[in-house]
């Protein structure tokens, strides 16, 4: 199985410059991978059909990206030299950065243990075992993410990143975070205005809002790896998470689609095209705006 499945824009459909991506909706387990827990355990850390339900962008002229493997395999929403060295065995020759939230959660590049601190290993992982890991499934993701970015700035730009999610109803509680206010339908991360326009940003929000659903930002999630690489507003570079709520849409103990599971997607599918219309308009703005400048140099 490749490490990532990548849907163009529909036969016929003019392309828009929106790249959506799926890095954790993988659900083909590596045979190498050596667990010391059940399966079913791993399972509620994927974003389970979070693919399915955005399966309208390619038919809208959006580029989908999705990884086929799991994200306690290794997540490619993290840098890659997030490496836990007490994790592994023998010498790591690469660099090593690991984060204070991974060392703490246990969820770096490669994870140690579940959200629910649950050990995933028995053993120490080979140092060539995690590069393996790197330079077979993290990289050419990450190199498939980038070169669909680069393609969209080269035709229209600037790019617009949707990086998509699915969140645990008990989202608050996993994080170890009391609070008394329910968790939102959709949560919305920018890393506190820092890697997409607010108009951006206000688009997304009110297209979600508009299908009756209820939104927050940054809160409990601000976004992580890959909407920090990938946004850079100032060069027209806009980048936001998205996390829809398990509950709207599956049974969270079974990964089953649930009863909402079609309402949900219709609803994402008047999203996605009210999205299209809007990065349309604002990429001929810009390039208006452009040969303007342009001319009157």
């Amino acid at each position: 199985m490749p490490p990532y499945i990548l849907q163009l824009p529909a036969a016929g459909v003019a392309p828009v410059p929106l790249v959506c991506d799926s890095p954790h909706s993988g659900t083909r387990y590596p045979a190498d991978f050596g667990h010391a827990i059940d399966l079913a355990a791993l399972r509620r850390s994927e974003d389970t059909h979070v693919d399915t339900l955005w399966s309208a962008l390619p038919r809208a002229g959006a580029a989908l990206l999705c990884a086929t493997f799991p994200r306690s395999y290794i997540d490619c929403n993290r840098d890659e030299a997030d490496i836990d060295l007490s994790m592994l065995q023998g010498e790591w020759q690469r660099p090593a950065r690991p984060s204070q939230r991974g060392l703490a959660l246990g969820n770096g590049l490669v994870w140690r243990r579940t959200p629910e601190h649950l050990e995933i290993y028995r053993r120490r992982l080979g140092a060539a075992e995690v590069e393996g890991r790197i330079d077979r499934y993290w990289r050419p993701y990450r190199e498939a993410l980038v070169r669909q970015l680069s393609l969209c700035e080269e035709a229209h730009g600037a790019w617009w990143h949707l990086n998509l999610h699915s969140m645990p109803s008990n989202a608050y509680e996993r994080l170890g975070l009391g609070t008394a206010r329910p968790l939102a339908d959709v949560v919305l991360g920018d890393r506190h205005g820092s890697t997409c326009s607010p108009g951006f940003l206000h688009e997304v929000r009110s297209a979600f809002e508009a299908q009756g659903l209820t939104v927050a930002v940054n809160d409990p999630y601000e976004g992580a790896e890959l909407v920090r690489v990938s946004g850079d507003p100032a060069r027209h570079r806009h980048s936001l998470q998205v996390e829809i709520n398990r509950a709207l849409y599956m049974d969270e103990g079974t990964r089953e689609p649930g009863p909402g599971f079609a309402a949900l997607a219709t609803a994402i599918g008047g999203v996605v095209a009210r999205l299209a219309a809007y990065v349309t308009r604002e990429g001929n703005a810009l390039r208006d705006r452009q040969r303007a400048t342009a001319a009157g140099s």
